[in-house]
Parts: structure tokens; C-alpha cells; sequence
């Protein structure tokens, strides 16, 4: 059976019966961060006006609007949906940086809510919610490549359209011929570049909601028999060629074999990151360092003279540039590992107000920055992508050094329960709606329990205000 085949036959033969017990634990994991991104984002630079956009533009009421409330068509529901829970940069991700939870879950949930509406005896169930989130994470993660490969590539608009297209499939109860069709037509809708997150631009996550719409659209599409490049894995100018940066029909057909190699017996779920700060990825291991550095020794943001961050050069070109509050100060300084750890040292626990704007401004934490310089060494990366070393020099001339080599939140070193819902929580107080925050722990049940339910709308319900 072909690579492309057997993606399909994946997709379509997967039960929740099938799914690991830790693969749906993880999964619930991932919905609780999107949506508290959703809660806390919905009113973030640029989601109203996707919002509102949305409503305009009209068409037929399949799926909900979160939190804002209205109904439009399911790609738009998916795309606005999406773009609120990447809006505060706190939903799940993985190395080297794709963010699958927040396309996955807006595309599914969306589509969810269409089915429901068309067919009210065949309502999505939350068990086959789960499978279809999972499964999608699943694909997403299978097509995710290293930092080489994408040289530059934001690597959500590059694996995730997988995901979310075989996420809706699935839920749209596609044959294996619409499963393949929906996979090879977002294989060329894949694309994005990671300068949108260096140059602080809204059109991070405004990506992340093409990736949801276009996981949405290709399925959809490929439910009324529109097809796709059917060997957009094998073929000569398929994903590993375009993508994989394979250059001979060999190493090509490696590449596609390795995809599937497992699928269905070794889930990748396990290598997702929830990061336990408001920020960039790659700023995370840095931001814990500098609290451990400054617990261990006792130390005051007053005491600090100098610091010096060594990073590897993947995450040097990401957040180590020069901090300038610009004209997106909240992107800015999610991707500013200079910004990170002055606020850490200054404000002790990072949270998501931290990131706006007023914050940002401090005087005592931009003092701070200046203070703090940030270089890159190769010889990192045999630690691991989120290794760091840190350099502290006090104002009396004492030196401190530390190291830590995997962040917070990382497979190797995975949140708490308790840290999951003190993520979500500071989303409920972050967004200071009280219609939301009365339904915090109803949704956070509705979360726990959703293999149980009946009917995910209801889940829908609970999140517009």
C-alpha cells in the first residue's frame, strides 16, 4: 500500500477505542490550552477585526464565532476560532515550532457543529471529537521536520494543514479516496515563513487561522470530489522533495516511509510542548534559568549588573535580536528572550499581562533589557534545541553561571496537572470577562469529562458569552 494510502486508511480506520489512554489524556491537555487562548485572545490585536470581517462577509450560519458569539460559515468559524487561540502564543507546539492544537481543534470543533446542524441525530460526540484531535495532532506531528529543512519556514504552515484537514475528514466521516483527496490538497496550501514572528507581525496568528480554514475547505472540497496531487508523499515533487529538502528519489522515499512508519502503534503526541510561560517557545528554558539562577543564590533584579544568554543559533534568530517594542509590542516581546527574562527577574512569575503593552513600557524592566545581551554558539545543539547558558554578573562584581538544557513544559521535563489549569485560569483572569470567568470550572469539567459527552456543541455553548 502506497504512503499516501496508508495516511487514509489511518485516518478513516481509527476509533477512540484504538487511541492510548496518554494520547487522549494529552489531547484534553491541548483543548484546555486552546481554548484558554481563545478566552484570553478574543479580544487581542486583530481578532476582532477577523471577527467582524467574518460576520460581514455572510454566508450561511454552520459554526460559532467563540466567545464573541454569531454564526458563519464553518471555514470562517475555524479561521477567526483559530486566530484567537494564537493570539497570546499559549497554545501547545512542538519542535522546531509548528503549533498543531490551535488548527486542529477550532477546524474540528467547527466542523463538529456543521454536522450537528445538518444531521441532529448524528451530533458529534465528545469521544469522536478527541479521535479526530487526535488524529490530526497525530498527522501534523508525522509531517513536522527539522529546523535544516525548513530553513525559514514557519513550520505551522507547513505540517499543521495535515493535521487539520485529516481532523475534519474525520469528523466529516470522509472515505479513504476523500481522506487522501483532503490530505493532498492541503499539501498545496502548505507555506508561511517564520519572518512574520521576528518582524512581530500579526500575521502569526493570522496563519495559524489559514491553517485551520484550509484544513476545513480541502476537506470539504474533497467531500464533493475535488482532487488533489494523489501522490503528494512519493511523488517527484512531493513533500519530501519541496519540504524534506530530499534531493534523489531514495532519500525521497525514505522520507515518505519514515512518515507513516509506526502510524497507528506509536503515537507522537508525547513530543507536544505547553509551554509554562505566555511566550515564544524558545524563550522558555532561558526565562526558567534566570528564576532558578536568581532563587539559588538569592539574588534581586536590583542586584544584576549584566547578564549574558547563550543560545543555539536556531533560537538566536528567532528571539535573540534586539528588543524593540515596535509597532506589535505584545508579539515583540513574546519573541524576545531579552524581554522574557527581564520581566521573569523583575516580576518573578511571568503572565500573560505581562505581555501588553503598558507592561511592556516599564522603564524598570526596559533598563533591565539593556542589560542583557544575547549571543550564539553552535556547539549548543548538541544539547538539545532549547539548551541555554547564562552568564550573571552583579553590581558588586560577583559572578553566577548556569545552564539548563530542557524548558519547562518540554516532553522531558512535562507541566503538572496543577500548572495545566493555573495556564488556563490566568486566561480566565487575563480576559476579566465575568460571564467567562462564572464558567471557568464548568468548562474545565466539560474538558475533563468530554469522552463522555453526548455532544460536543455543548462545549461550543459554554464558550460565547
Amino acid at each position: 500500500m502506497k504512503t499516501e494510502e496508508q495516511l487514509a486508511a489511518f485516518v478513516c480506520g481509527t476509533s477512540y477505542r484504538d487511541l492510548p489512554p496518554e494520547v487522549v489524556a494529552i489531547a484534553k491537555d491541548q483543548i484546555l490550552a486552546a481554548l484558554g487562548g481563545v478566552i484570553a485572545g478574543a479580544y487581542a490585536a486583530g481578532c476582532e477585526t477577523v471577527a467582524s470581517m467574518a460576520k460581514e462577509a455572510g454566508g450561511s450560519p454552520e459554526a460559532t464565532i467563540l466567545v464573541h458569539g454569531g454564526k458563519v460559515p464553518v471555514q470562517q468559524a475555524a479561521f477567526v476560532n483559530a486566530v484567537m487561540a494564537r493570539a497570546l502564543d499559549i497554545c501547545d507546539s512542538a519542535a522546531p515550532g509548528p503549533h498543531p492544537g490551535s488548527a486542529v481543534i477550532p477546524a474540528a470543533l467547527a466542523a463538529a457543529e456543521l454536522v450537528g446542524g445538518v444531521r441532529d441525530a448524528d451530533s458529534v460526540s465528545g469521544a469522536d471529537y478527541l479521535t479526530a484531535v487526535c488524529i490530526g495532532t497525530e498527522v501534523a506531528l508525522r509531517f513536522n521536520l527539522g529546523e535544516a529543512e525548513y530553513d525559514g519556514f514557519d513550520p505551522t504552515g507547513v505540517c499543521v494543514p495535515f493535521g487539520a484537514a485529516a481532523a475534519v475528514a474525520k469528523i466529516l466521516g470522509l472515505s479513504e479516496p476523500g481522506v487522501l483527496n483532503a490530505l493532498a490538497l492541503a499539501f498545496c496550501r502548505c507555506g508561511a515563513s517564520f519572518q512574520a514572528h521576528v518582524d512581530g507581525a500579526l500575521a502569526v496568528r493570522v496563519v495559524q487561522g489559514w491553517v485551520a480554514e484550509t484544513g476545513v475547505v480541502c476537506a470539504r472540497l474533497a467531500a464533493r470530489g475535488i482532487t488533489g496531487p494523489a501522490n503528494f508523499l512519493e511523488g517527484v515533487y512531493g513533500y519530501p522533495h519541496l519540504f524534506g529538502r530530499d534531493r534523489d528519489t531514495d532519500a525521497c522515499r525514505a522520507r515518505a516511509a519514515s512518515i507513516v512508519s509506526g502510524l497507528g502503534t506509536h503515537y507522537h503526541a508525547g513530543k507536544l510542548v505547553f509551554k509554562r510561560f505566555p511566550s515564544c517557545g524558545a524563550t522558555q528554558a532561558g526565562t526558567q534559568l534566570a528564576l532558578d539562577l536568581m532563587a539559588a543564590e538569592g539574588l534581586d533584579a536590583a542586584d544584576v549588573e549584566h547578564i549574558q544568554i547563550t543560545v543555539p543559533p536556531y533560537v538566536y534568530r528567532l528571539v535573540g535580536h534586539p528588543f524593540q517594542i515596535g509597532d506589535n509590542p505584545k508579539v515583540n516581546a513574546q519573541f524576545s528572550i531579552r524581554y522574557c527574562v527581564a520581566n521573569a527577574l523583575i516580576r518573578k512569575a511571568p503572565v500573560l499581562a505581562h505581555f501588553e503593552e503598558a507592561a511592556i513600557r516599564d522603564p524598570e524592566v526596559l533598563r533591565l533589557v539593556e542589560r542583557i545581551d544575547v549571543v550564539e554558539d553552535a556547539a549548543l545543539d548538541a544539547r538539545g534545541h532549547t539548551a541555554v547558558d547564562m552568564r550573571l554578573r552583579t553590581k558588586d562584581s560577583r559572578e553566577f553561571t548556569g545552564s539548563r538544557d530542557v524548558a519547562p513544559g518540554f516532553p522531558q521535563s512535562p507541566l503538572t496537572r496543577e500548572q495545566h489549569l493555573s495556564r488556563f485560569r490566568d486566561c480566565v483572569e487575563f480576559a476579566a470577562r465575568p460571564a467567562v470567568a462564572e464558567k471557568a470550572d464548568v468548562v474545565i469539567a466539560a474538558i475533563t469529562n468530554l469522552d463522555e459527552a453526548r455532544d460536543v456543541g455543548d462545549l461550543v455553548h459554554l464558550l460565547v458569552e
